[in-house]
């Protein structure tokens, strides 16, 4: 069976969250909840993941990650070079732009080394957090399927994505 572990980005993901709704359709869909969501320290995102997945056959572990999620997820990658079946990186926050102006500790840039396992970068037209270009240059240098899904925002509750059945088919072509 596969296991999915949601990590949501800065603030966490709201109750109408695709992530959420994501969480809520199975009992293998598992949220990693960090211990500071406002202030977030990769160091503790990144620890926090591996504990998360230590008790479960890798090979069976797919990660959901959205917004600065997907920049914990590499930093884990970087760090931990483990290869586990994939992961599903939707709306990637690009922490080197000029608007990024949040308290990161130690997301100080977004890593660009290949990542060992199967990902998918999703990414919008129109995403206040990171341009189209960037999400694709680091889809380039992770390995990853890029799909843009056009002007979507930034792919949260905001920007209309609460249930998110299209996420839900990406999700399935990891596995």
């Amino acid at each position: 069976m596969t296991y999915y572990f949601i990590v949501p980005g800065l603030g966490n993901s709201g109750a109408d969250h695709w992530q959420t709704h994501f969480e809520k359709s199975g009992d293998h869909f598992i949220r990693i909840n960090q211990q500071e969501w406002d202030l977030p320290a990769s160091k503790d995102w990144i620890e926090t993941i591996d504990r998360a997945i230590a008790d479960y056959n890798l090979a069976n572990v797919i990660l959901i990650g959205h917004s600065l999620g997907c920049i914990a997820i590499a930093n884990w990658a970087k760090q931990y070079q483990k290869k586990i079946k994939g992961a599903l990186l939707v709306a990637p926050s690009d922490l080197e732009a000029p608007r990024y102006n949040f308290s990161t500790v130690g997301f100080d840039h977004v890593p660009l080394d290949k990542i060992n396992f199967r990902t998918i970068v999703v990414a919008s037209s129109n995403d206040e957090w990171v341009t189209l270009e960037r999400a694709e240059f680091f889809a380039e240098n992770w390995g990853s399927e890029f799909i843009n899904i056009g002007n979507a925002g930034h792919i949260n509750t905001d920007a209309g994505f609460g249930e998110w059945p299209k996420g839900l088919e990406i999700l399935k072509t990891l596995g």
